[in-house]
């Protein structure tokens, strides 16, 4: 029989909590979120009403000030900034970048409040900064506290994620437990399974609230789940690009990038050479996005329509239901949905973890 006790949760550097509503969707209750970025913190709190949430600098705060009272904390989890260890950042990619010493603060957490499990989340770069040196010397800090740790990288489209984005997880407990990531699922979502109810949107576009295109027994069970009991698409805004870009878009068919755009539409390229894969990318309707990360600068555009893709539609692709607003300007919202660990990713990780409880 399972134990039914609340499995107390605490997310520290938790951007707009991604990783808290997986957590939370297998059946953690995430207590205490703690975020440096305000709209971010806004976006978290709006949509997680019971946790407390901290706006500060996390090496300010005294992780026993989040303990209530006797409870064990059954999980921290959080990825700490990764601008140092992202793989596209090759500039700031070592570790002289101050930031990259920010585990050290997710190891003082771990160490001062001694959950069961930790689970921390990562880009993918982490495990080749230093010819894997970093990866293991974070693993060696959790093992000296007594935890028993093994780390993957996952592909989210493997665990119901209309998205290929891979991320690094380090999953350590202290019950001497040798934890086995989740098995990948057999079926893949679609962009198309993702978002095709959506209304259709033009360059520029800002609508609150729209109907959805299609009824609700007419959509994928990706879509049904998405929507949940929302009755509006919420927060469809669309990037205005200005008549060049969307001169470009023209050009670019499905799985196409920047190199399809006619010579005489990129002159004022200096460097083309410089442009990576992900620029100008449309997304194809029948398989899983590309990585949604900062994907207004990236430019990527819509299946079939010449623009870039909405709020709601990075969202269903980073699989955030309909439900879950997000707070701040645009480009603050573009890039907290960019930098969110994606809810059924996470939600796959917390519920393997919860089957070694008894």
């Amino acid at each position: 029989m399972k134990n039914l006790k609340k499995k107390i949760g605490i997310d520290i550097f938790s951007g707009a909590g991604g990783l808290s509503l997986g957590a939370e969707m297998a059946g953690i209750s995430v207590r205490y979120a703690i975020e440096i970025d305000s709209d971010a913190a806004k976006t978290y709190k709006k949509n997680h009403s019971d946790a407390k949430v901290i706006c500060e600098d996390i090496r300010k705060i005294n992780p026993i000030d989040l303990k209530d009272g006797d409870s064990p904390i059954f999980i921290i989890m959080g990825g700490p900034p990764c601008q140092g260890f992202s793989m596209s950042n090759t500039i700031s990619r070592n570790m002289e970048n101050p930031k990259n010493f920010l585990f050290k603060e997710f190891v003082r957490f771990v160490k001062e409040l001694k959950p069961i499990w930790f689970v921390l989340e990562n880009v993918k770069g982490i495990t080749s900064i230093n010819q894997g040196d970093t990866q293991h010397l974070i693993e060696d800090c959790f093992r000296e506290l007594g935890y028993k740790v093994k780390s993957k990288v996952l592909c989210a489209s493997d665990y119901g994620v209309p998205q290929n984005r891979h991320r690094f997880f380090m999953v350590g407990n202290r019950l001497n437990i040798d934890f086995d990531f989740p098995k990948e699922a057999e079926i893949k979502v679609s962009v198309n399974d993702a978002i095709s109810d959506l209304p259709s949107l033009t360059n520029g576009e800002m609508l609150e609230n729209a109907p959805y295109t299609r009824p609700i027994s007419e959509t994928s069970e990706y879509i049904k789940l998405m929507r949940g009991e929302s009755v509006f698409a919420t927060q469809n805004y669309v990037s205005r690009n200005n008549d060049l870009v969307i001169e470009r878009y023209k050009h670019i068919k499905q799985g196409e990038n920047w190199r399809a755009i006619p010579e005489h539409l990129m002159q004022n390229y200096a460097d083309k050479g410089r442009c990576h894969s992900g620029i100008y990318k449309r997304l194809i309707a029948d398989a899983p996005s590309v990585v949604i990360s900062n994907y207004r600068k990236s430019m990527l555009i819509h299946p079939f329509e010449h623009r870039g893709i909405s709020v709601r539609e990075a969202a269903r692709l980073q699989s955030f239901p309909d439900n879950f607003i997000f707070e701040g300007c645009l480009s603050h919202i573009q890039q907290q949905i960019g930098n969110a660990v994606p809810p059924l990713l996470s939600k796959a990780v917390m519920q393997q973890i919860l089957t070694y409880e008894t």
